[in-house]
């Protein structure tokens, strides 16, 4: 079986390292194009090429499928099937027509919930139990193809986005080892998504980091899990960011302004606590902007008038 596999993020890799380990025959890897990163803005690989550079396959890394030249190349692998993981990319007709045995997408959702690009953030935002993975047939819609398979997964209270991405994509790579196998046999028949439960979960921008700390506790610390990865979850102190990078709700709060920083019992794991619209955040991790993260009891004893002031 040619495989033609095309995805960008650390949740692309271990899918992709899967097939390759047990004898998947993997003849052309497609990745977005390096970006300008850091202050430098110099050019940085996407997780996948840095995986494949070691790897006797060739790397390809279009800006898009329009042009006939990049569809020509990417005919002449002669792929019996297209897998994409989170490529970051929405196919085109001419593509998804190509390979015998179509395209196969790695959504982290159990679709038809959460279509779109933020399903992993959407879940742990909407306090959900459990997510997963779903195998679908691409098509020409976003994320509404039918479906091949789906693995579900509990949502722990200590998941935060990062995590949560890499236990999907150990079981996505396990699940795609066998759809594979079974799909080309024959033996498994594609189900139409209904689409009267479909939801989406959208783009997220740097701005929906910023912390509001009128909302509840529970909201601010299911946010803070959610957006680990992108953009983080930040206040501001005399003028400077600090990232809540670890966290928890707690009762309390009464007598004290929202967004005051408080002390907490320590029966748990916070080092501090912040006053907000309902409860109080404890904050167990934290970084200052220019510093490195710290534990909130070491932050607080370089920060002598931290205690009291008001977070913005």
């Amino acid at each position: 079986m040619r495989v033609v596999y095309m995805g960008t993020p650390d949740f692309a890799v271990f899918p992709l390292k899967h097939l390759i380990n047990n004898h998947f025959q993997v003849v052309a890897i497609y990745t977005q194009p390096d970006k300008p990163s850091g202050r430098g803005q110099s050019k940085k690989m996407p997780p996948l090429k840095m995986m494949a550079r070691d790897l006797s396959i060739p790397v390809i890394q279009p800006d898009d499928f329009k042009g006939q030249i990049i569809l020509n190349q990417l005919s002449q692998f002669n792929p019996d099937v297209i897998v994409v993981a989170a490529y970051g990319k929405l196919l085109p007709k001419t593509v998804i027509n190509l390979p015998r045995y179509g395209c196969i997408n790695i959504h982290p959702s159990l679709l038809p919930k959460y279509r779109g690009s933020s399903p992993v953030q959407e879940a742990i935002l909407s306090g959900d139990e459990y997510t997963g993975i779903s195998m679908m047939l691409i098509d020409e819609g976003l994320d509404t193809g039918p479906i091949l398979t789906k693995a579900q997964i509990p949502i722990t209270s200590n998941d935060n986005s990062s995590s949560l991405m890499t236990k999907l994509s150990v079981i996505a790579a396990f699940s795609l080892q066998d759809v594979l196998i079974h799909w080309v046999r024959g033996e498994i028949i594609p189900k139409l998504q209904n689409e009267v439960l479909a939801s989406y979960s959208p783009s997220i921008s740097r701005e929906v980091g910023r912390i509001d700390w009128s909302l509840s506790a529970g909201d601010i610390w299911r946010r803070v899990r959610a957006y680990y990865s992108w953009p983080g979850s930040y206040t501001s102190w005399q003028g400077r960011q600090l990232k809540i990078l670890e966290a928890l709700p707690l009762p309390g709060g009464a007598g004290y302004q929202i967004g005051q920083t408080i002390t907490v019992s320590h029966d748990n794991d916070a080092g501090f606590g912040v006053v907000t619209g309902s409860g109080v955040l404890g904050i167990i991790k934290v970084q200052l902007e220019g510093k490195r993260a710290l534990l909130a009891d070491d932050f607080l004893r370089g920060q002598h008038h931290f205690l009291g002031s008001i977070l913005s």
